[in-house]
């Protein structure tokens, strides 16, 4: 078992209950990854992860070109859940918006909300394709969990359902040229917050917000204005400053916050 362990550096989700003595069957694309690509064979190891068995040692018990079954063998990591923390952003280029997917997955959000605002330059999304990278992220960063993308929805409506008790961190790119002087920078922001509530931080496209956009965000009782430093940052950077942010204030890194969860 130690010398299987060892060998087991490639990390799979797979959609299907772990569990000692769980067959698992693998698709063709993972079975073309581990045996053509990879050049597993029968005997090696493996790593899977469901988002909720945790993470499981395998044993491959059976290698083709089109499909091959591994055998969990034993538990190697617990479930471990994010915080209760949803990024909405508006998409932007393709590249990048894979990269915001990427990265909120590997930084801890438990869901990836791509929302339509008046100055959003995409009109649709792969939601497929983003889950694929999300999924791809949680392999690579060694997380027992993978985080839903949804479909791209109007802003309007995501604020009209909004959750009772969820607070939304609204980075607002006017504070950083100045704006009203009525928000607050991040980190102070957040250090004031209560720890407990559900969060979600929300990232503005390319053009920014628009006029009643700000305004209708402004009067949310439940949406507080940040400012992310005294310069306008591109989306795919104010998303990655923002989660930094957060994790650091109220999220599962370190510092007392994150230890009260």
């Amino acid at each position: 078992m130690v010398s299987l362990m060892s060998d087991a550096k490639i990390r799979l989700y797979v959609d299907h209950p772990l569990g000692v003595g769980q067959t698992v069957p693998l698709e063709r694309d993972q079975a073309h990854y581990l045996f053509s690509v990879m050049r597993l064979s029968v005997g090696a190891g493996v790593l899977l992860f469901n988002g909720r068995d945790g993470e499981w040692l395998a044993q491959v018990a059976e290698a083709g070109k089109r499909g091959g079954v591994v055998l969990c063998k034993t538990q190697t990591r617990p479930l471990q859940m994010p915080p209760d923390l949803w990024l909405v952003f508006a998409p932007i280029k393709k590249a990048r918006t894979d990269f915001i997917v990427e990265k909120a997955a590997e930084m801890g959000a438990a869901r990836i909300m791509p929302v339509q605002t008046r100055y959003t330059n995409a009109d649709r999304i792969r939601q497929d394709r983003l889950q694929a990278h999300a999924v791809e992220a949680a392999e690579q960063c060694g997380g027992t969990y993978v985080p839903q993308v949804t479909d791209l929805m109007p802003l309007d409506k995501v604020l009209a359902e909004w959750p009772e008790g969820r607070q939304l961190m609204f980075c607002d790119e006017a504070l950083a040229e100045g704006g009203n002087g009525d928000g607050f920078a991040a980190r102070p922001g957040l250090d004031r917050a209560t720890p407990p509530a559900p969060w979600a931080i929300l990232i503005g496209p390319e053009g920014g917000f628009s006029p009643a956009e700000r305004e209708k965000l402004r009067a949310l009782p439940f949406a507080h204005p940040v400012r992310l430093g005294p310069r306008i940052l591109r989306a795919d950077t104010a998303a990655v400053a923002a989660l930094t942010l957060w994790q650091q204030a109220l999220g599962d890194w370190s510092g007392p916050a994150g230890a009260a969860r």
